[in-house]
């Protein structure tokens, strides 16, 4: 599987668990499929495929965007979440936090469309419960 065929199968569901995607390749050195739930535009996830894995990543926040005075409380809490949030877990790319998640190549297209969702959906809860680090 390769984000082409990816993207053909996810852009001919209508929808999945009840939420609407849009897919969307992004050109470049390595292809990226950007995948959004209509319901949560502003967290897209963002899938590549690797000979090994199917990783599925979605930004949180830019380091300029943590009170740094609160930053190491921020990081406990990341840790103390990492383990009862399904499917994902944090990361920092650059200046960025992420939560990621990765699949198996032999995984199914429900499976990879569950992973999006569960994935959006600990997003939306990640920046919930760490907005109070925010500046």
């Amino acid at each position: 599987m390769n984000t082409r065929d990816l993207a053909l199968r996810i852009s001919d569901l209508s929808s999945f668990e009840g939420y609407q995607f849009d897919c969307q390749p992004i050109p470049g050195e390595t292809e990226v499929l950007q995948i959004t739930l209509l319901e949560f535009e502003e967290l897209p996830a963002f899938i590549s495929v690797t000979d090994s894995q199917i990783l599925c990543i979605t930004y949180l926040f830019g380091e300029d965007e943590v009170n740094q005075a609160s930053r190491g409380e921020m990081l406990e809490e990341m840790l103390e979440l990492n383990i009862p949030m399904p499917l994902s877990s944090f990361a920092k790319l650059g200046d960025r936090y992420v939560v990621f998640g990765a699949l198996s190549m032999q995984s199914s297209m429900e499976d990879i469309c569950h992973e999006v969702v569960t994935l959006t959906e600990n997003a939306v809860e990640a920046i919930e419960a760490l907005e109070e680090f925010l500046v």
